[in-house]
Order: C-alpha cells, then sequence, then structure tokens
C-alpha cells in the first residue's frame, strides 16, 4: 500500500512542531510499549528532579562531568 498523495502533501504542509507531533502519534500507534517506557522515564525525571529541590541530589556543572570522560 502506498501513501495516499494528498494525504502526504497535507502532512507536509504542517509547520515543523505538527510534523513532529504526528509522527510520534504515527511511531506510537506502531509500538505501543513505547508509551510505557517513556512513561517510566518521564517519571524517573520527575523523581531526580524533586530529589534535587529536597537537597538529596547533588548537581555537576557539565565541565565536570565531561572531564571525567576526558582521555588521560
Amino acid at each position: 500500500m502506498t501513501i495516499p498523495h494528498d494525504l502526504l502533501k497535507n502532512a507536509l504542509a504542517l509547520e515543523a512542531a505538527s510534523r513532529a507531533e504526528l509522527v510520534d502519534e504515527l511511531l506510537a500507534s506502531l509500538e505501543p510499549s513505547i508509551q510505557a517506557v517513556d512513561a517510566a522515564w518521564a517519571d524517573e525525571a520527575e523523581d531526580r528532579v524533586e530529589g534535587y529541590e529536597r537537597g538529596e541530589i547533588d548537581s555537576k556543572s557539565v565541565h565536570e562531568v565531561m572531564a571525567r570522560y576526558k582521555p588521560k
């Protein structure tokens, strides 16, 4: 099956943000398990931010982190 020309033409005419949202929706329809992984990472990110705000997690500058991975 090929993509109907009008559908593709209309999709390509969308603004970049709308095209990205369309791609996300199409991919999610093919791989529903990705949504579960995304949700788990969103929860993890929120937990880390909250931990940082409570003072339970320290932060480091990007320079400190990158210095750890520079070859010696």
